[in-house]
């Protein structure tokens, strides 16, 4: 359904250490800087863009948005929290658990406020 996903910075340089040590935790590489200053990954047919907003105004957070990324394991999902939150990243909600839906989550907001998700859905026994 989604053919990218864009996320607003106010420092590209530490938007790019944070998201290239969450990459990192999925089996992604590290984002290319493209000659606009774009941070671009591409991963399992996926496309996420870090950029500074293009109308020049500072980056801000979406009040009510989440960007969830879909994890491999529970130990991904809690690896992936670890770098982020090691690379500037805020732990927010409730720590990486199994939630009362079943959904082993991981909550944290991104140096610039973004609030994204790490979410392991178990295969049904």
């Amino acid at each position: 359904m989604y053919s990218h996903l864009t996320i607003g910075s106010n420092d590209i340089p530490r938007s790019k250490a944070f998201y290239d040590a969450l990459m990192a935790t999925l089996g992604g590489k590290p984002g290319t800087v493209d000659q606009r200053g774009w941070v671009i990954y591409s991963h399992n047919g996926g496309l996420l863009i870090v950029l500074p907003p293009i109308d020049g105004k500072p980056a801000t957070h979406a009040n009510g948005g989440t960007i969830g990324f879909k994890m491999d394991s529970a130990e991904q999902t809690k690896a992936w929290h670890d770098a982020g939150v090691a690379n500037g990243g805020t732990s927010i909600e409730e720590p990486p658990g199994v939630r009362p839906s079943g959904l082993f989550l991981a909550y944290l907001r991104d140096p610039d406020g973004n609030k994204l998700c790490g979410l392991y859905r178990a295969p049904k026994a």
